[in-house]
């Protein structure tokens, strides 16, 4: 065989090496299923003739009657080998559906994979009012309207750019902060996941995640953003069956008057880089350490670990898709092991 020939041939035998490098995922079940929700009745609006195909044959929709509304989507991955003693629960953030836990924007594992590959049986859900679990008319049902955001929106608020103005359509123009862990070359990727979210919507949205969480039993979640409000008030609503709570840069805390029924919740909080040049995120860290110390006050356990102070470096506000995800995940499995939550 001809020396190049053989160099190629070697070189694609190693790339098929390292892509099955990583021991493949058994699983013993998956699927999903919708939680949650409610009927509602609509009335007094217009009968319709409505085309839904072009060169089809109207058919008449009368928009009166009862709804199915706010119910929430999720979907389980049950392992083979089970090594997590509670199945591991992730919440997205807000604008956000379950994508945010899978395949990072360049193509690598997210911590749904991970964590299964560990032996966590996990369920990952589309919250109230984001992607498989559907939408309600507005504002009859979902008040005000929905929210949508920019291509710079993100890149500007999740501390992947260096603040205001540092999004160019051009992504040679783009100012990233230095030493960014974000996939920036895949930034175009990642606001595809992007979807409308509502104001208005958290009552329901808790009420769903309560129901997630009565049908799975005693479990552990893992909340981001937005959902660091719903993780915190369900485990202070359900503290019998929360066995232990995880928040990646909790945008939201719990109830300050219910904070004693945290004090059995082993809880860790984890803030990622860049914060002291946000305008925002230096408020809401000091309300998610103040809720903290309220929890230990009354007599609760919950570490606080900002990243760049154990020399984890460079991260985002979407730690999970990170380049170091795998590192902060370990950080992660790490402490879940420490609390005695594997088995």
């Amino acid at each position: 065989m001809p020396r190049f020939i053989f160099a190629i041939a070697a070189a694609t035998l190693m790339s098929a090496a390292s892509a099955l490098a990583a021991d493949p995922i058994t699983l013993r079940d998956m699927g999903s299923f919708h939680v949650g929700g409610r009927l509602v009745t609509i009335s007094g609006k217009p009968v319709k003739e409505v085309t839904f195909t072009p060169g089809g044959v109207p058919a008449r929709v009368d928009p009166n009657g009862n709804y199915q509304v706010e119910q929430m989507y999720v979907q389980y991955f049950l392992p083979a080998n089970e090594h997590g003693a509670y199945p591991l629960l992730m919440w997205h953030g807000g604008g956000l559906t379950g994508v945010t836990w899978e395949t990072t924007p360049d193509g690598r594992e997210g911590w749904l994979n991970y964590f299964l590959r560990k032996g966590w049986s996990v369920y990952n859900s589309d919250a109230v009012e984001r992607g498989r679990a559907g939408w309600a008319p507005y504002p009859d049902v979902f008040k005000s309207d929905p929210v949508f955001l920019t291509t710079a929106n993100p890149f500007e608020r999740f501390r992947i750019g260096d603040g205001p103005h540092s999004y160019d359509p051009d992504p040679a123009k783009r100012k990233v902060l230095p030493g960014s862990q974000f996939p920036v070359e895949a930034y175009d990727d990642f606001v595809k996941q992007g979807v409308p979210r509502w104001t208005t919507n958290d009552e329901a949205t808790i009420a769903a995640y309560i129901a997630e969480v009565d049908r799975i039993g005693p479990c552990i979640i893992m909340v981001h953003s937005q959902a660091g409000t719903f993780g915190f008030k369900v485990a202070q609503a359900r503290p019998d069956k929360v066995k232990a709570l995880i928040a990646i840069e909790p945008a939201g805390v719990g109830d300050p008057a219910k904070v004693d029924a945290l004090k059995n919740i082993p809880t860790l909080i984890v803030y990622g880089d860049y914060i002291d040049r946000d305008s925002r995120w230096p408020k809401m860290r000091a309300a998610g350490v103040a809720f903290a110390d309220s929890i230990k006050a009354a007599g609760g356990s919950v570490d606080v670990v900002d990243l760049p102070k154990i020399g984890i470096k460079g991260n985002s506000h979407m730690i999970m898709m990170d380049k170091n995800n795998a590192e902060v995940a370990s950080l992660i499995q790490g402490w879940l092991e420490r609390k005695g939550l594997t088995k």
